[in-house]
């Protein structure tokens, strides 16, 4: 694709994303002069509160960086999620683009291509497997909560849970054993030869895929794998409550279970690569649920727009405060990059 056509599909996804966040308030019955009255009820100490959720967030998800490259401090990782992140939240298919400027830094910071591509490989597989368990919590917290309407939807809820839980564990055996990469690798191979058409073919480019991941990634997922998964589930864990403290904060009373099934919908609504991360597909997704689960229009809309605030534009300019903040440092003199600030870290 070409540059003017490349800027031309950002600009018409970011007018996408625009116009869906414009019209989420009428999409669930209220306007946004109602919403202001919502959020200008908000407290000092509880937006103080958000926000510390908000950065403990971010500093946990610290850990999946660290731990896939060794050397990394915490505050470069930081810095890295912050950049990588506002990249991703402007531009439609975004994930690239943040994976290009957060491997420039990195090397910025000394560390070699081969390290930094197995750690994009690592975190990436890591954020698959997130991806892969949000959808089965989402299910199994609907079916705590009663939403399910009838025996034969909710049988089939569970089934689908435990085939996604099933293809999780699978896979993260596979990770730890060759034995089982290899088994995973003989029978995909057989499906993809079975299936008819397009997805057949899908299938066996995949040949060999995650025996190659494994091999690639072993020595890291050796020593790492605590820091990657503690980290991904603490990051999860604080987003979770991050959502729920905003809908507290605005008297968008629901139950527990069903605030976990909000968070799992509205994450994976934001992979929608049809608006940069999802911006606009995922709020109007997540105020439409919480107005099923009977939150009245106002708070269900305030909340949404209060959680998509900490998530995804507050993003932005912290990004371009962590850029200017790497382009500062990186040009601080002395030593070789990574030691002067594996000394700085020390600090």
């Amino acid at each position: 694709m070409s540059r003017p056509a490349r800027a031309l599909l950002s600009l018409l996804s970011l007018a996408g994303a625009i116009g869906l966040l414009a019209a989420l308030p009428y999409l669930v019955g209220v306007d946004w002069t109602e919403i202001g009255r919502e959020l200008g009820r908000l407290s000092l100490w509880e937006l103080a509160a958000l926000t510390l959720l908000w950065l403990a967030g971010l500093w946990a998800y610290t850990f999946v960086f660290t731990a896939s490259l060794p050397g990394l401090a915490h505050w470069q990782a930081l810095l890295m999620n912050a950049v990588g992140s506002a990249v991703s939240n402007l531009l439609p298919f975004g994930g690239a683009a943040g994976l290009a400027v957060t491997f420039a830094m990195a090397r910025g910071w000394g560390h070699r291509n081969a390290s930094i591509t197995v750690s994009a490989l690592v975190t990436g597989v890591w954020n698959v497997l997130a991806r892969l368990l949000l959808p089965a919590v989402g299910i199994v917290a609907l079916l705590v909560a009663g939403e399910l309407p009838d025996r034969r939807t909710a049988a089939m809820a569970v089934l689908a849970a435990a085939v996604i839980l099933g293809i999780l564990a699978i896979l993260v055996l596979a990770l730890g054993s060759p034995r089982t990469a290899r088994a995973v690798d003989v029978r995909l191979r057989a499906l993809a030869r079975r299936l008819p058409g397009r997805a057949g073919r899908w299938l066996l480019k995949g040949d060999g895929a995650l025996l190659s991941v494994r091999d690639k990634t072993v020595d890291v997922l050796r020593t790492g794998w605590r820091g990657l998964t503690y980290g991904m589930l603490a990051y999860l864990l604080l987003q979770a409550a991050l959502l729920y403290a905003c809908l507290v904060a605005v008297g968008a009373h629901v139950q527990v279970a069903e605030a976990v099934a909000v968070f799992a919908i509205n994450r994976m609504l934001t992979t929608a690569v049809v608006t940069p991360s999802g911006a606009g597909i995922s709020e109007t997704g997540t105020a439409a649920l919480l107005v099923s689960f009977g939150v009245p229009a106002g708070p269900a809309a305030a909340a949404t727009i209060l959680y998509s605030f900490y998530t995804f534009a507050v993003e932005i300019p912290a990004g371009g405060i962590g850029w200017l903040t790497w382009l500062f440092v990186r040009r601080t003199p002395s030593g070789t990059p990574l030691e002067t600030y594996r000394v700085l870290a020390r600090k």
